[in-house]
């Protein structure tokens, strides 16, 4: 579906969960003027997911209306490690890990941003670059009662663990990113509502000047829970096709307003209309083709599609099947031959097979130990996305 330049109410109103202090006041300062606003994100992992692309749609939009947005990688704050919505401390991460999880970032990021509207900056090119002096006079704005009354701080030590010293320093880190750009506006998940009310503290004290909060929800992923690397829940933008096709298509039957809402460009009006006019699985089907049109391209949505009723609703092989070829052609359980075709473990492997997540040429096959002759033109199938044959 074509998308269209959202007026400034649309931009404050659709996909956003809050603004702090309060709407009217963005909304009159926008009127005034163009502000600058940013998104920050800590680049733990290799790929970019459909939670993460809420907030990068929304910096998008802003831009689309003149204002000047900023993208900014957390090189320095991903050191601290966010301690938002955790239970322990992040592990830690090393700068080669840093530098390879951002290899692609920018790559993944033009999908949704337009760089010649946006910059893109690094905040470990001055988070790096500070003092003690300079942390000093940082921390000095903020009361240590403030930062151990957070929810997940209070959380972990009235559950006995650990709240330690470098995770209370985060949201002094990213909040002193305010600062440094000097800007009238962050934008970020509901989960960092915390982080940026501290930034907006030290804007006030440090710069004297206001700086607003926008919020936008955050996205529950395949199992239920909210989507995250850690979950291991996500839907990435890198995923091919069909395998982000194949993801869609799970999701719970309720939560398929909300991506249409969060996810795509398709106005509220036509989501509704959709909802009364489809069955459920159309209606599904139909937002699993808008958001790998997004990513992938039309033509690559309705052939991902046509693959998934191909397997999935006709009970057919894929169009393209993976040829692997193995030394391991010996008879041997068909346990061992799972785990060393498909990469798993051998306890994993026993356990799709017991739960009838095995086919061989076809046919499901739930002993572990059946004794299993490989040979050229077998295809063998684990759960409904991986099948392989023998070559």
């Amino acid at each position: 579906m074509k998308k269209e330049k959202l007026t400034q109410k649309e931009v404050l109103s659709r996909q956003v969960a809050e603004i702090l202090p309060t709407k009217k006041g963005l909304e009159e300062v926008m009127k005034k003027r163009k502000i600058r606003l940013y998104l920050g994100i800590d680049p733990t992992g290799a790929n970019l997911h459909l939670g993460h692309t809420i907030a990068l749609r929304k910096l998008q939009q802003f831009a689309d209306l003149g204002h000047e947005a900023i993208l900014v990688v957390g090189t320095g704050t991903v050191l601290a490690g966010d301690p938002s919505q955790r239970d322990s401390a992040r592990p830690k991460i090393t700068r080669g890990e840093i530098v390879k999880n951002m290899k692609s970032w920018k790559d993944q990021a033009a999908k949704i941003l337009d760089f010649s509207k946006i910059k893109m900056k690094y905040n470990g090119d001055w988070l790096l670059k500070l003092k003690l002096a300079d942390i000093f006079d940082i921390a000095s704005n903020i009361s240590a009662i403030q930062l151990f009354q957070r929810d997940m701080f209070q959380r972990r030590i009235s559950n006995k663990d650990t709240v330690w010293m470098h995770e209370t320093l985060y949201p002094l880190l990213q909040g002193y990113d305010s600062v440094v750009l000097n800007v009238d506006l962050e934008i970020g998940g509901t989960d960092q509502v915390f982080n940026m009310l501290i930034g907006r503290e030290l804007q006030r004290k440090m710069k004297g000047k206001e700086k607003f909060v926008l919020t936008v929800p955050m996205i529950v992923g395949l199992n239920g829970k909210t989507m995250s690397k850690t979950s291991g829940n996500t839907v990435n933008i890198t995923d091919s096709p069909k395998e982000m096709y194949g993801k869609l298509m799970t999701i719970q039957d309720e939560l398929v307003p909300q991506y249409f809402e969060l996810c795509t460009d398709v106005p509220e009006i036509e989501v509704v209309k959709l909802k009364k006019e489809l069955s459920p699985r159309d209606f599904k089907a139909c937002l699993s083709r808008e958001i790998v049109a997004l990513y992938h391209g039309a033509k690559k949505a309705k052939v991902a599609e046509k693959e998934f009723v191909r397997v999935f609703q006709k009970k057919q092989l894929p169009s393209h099947i993976q040829k692997i070829k193995t030394s391991h052609l010996a008879p041997l359980p068909l346990y061992k031959a799972v785990a060393n075709l498909f990469s798993i473990s051998g306890s994993a492997a026993r356990r799709v097979i017991e739960q009838g997540g095995v086919k061989v040429d076809g046919a499901t096959q739930k002993n572990p130990s059946l004794v299993l002759k490989l040979r050229s033109g077998m295809i063998i199938q684990v759960g409904k996305r991986r099948t392989l044959q023998i070559a």
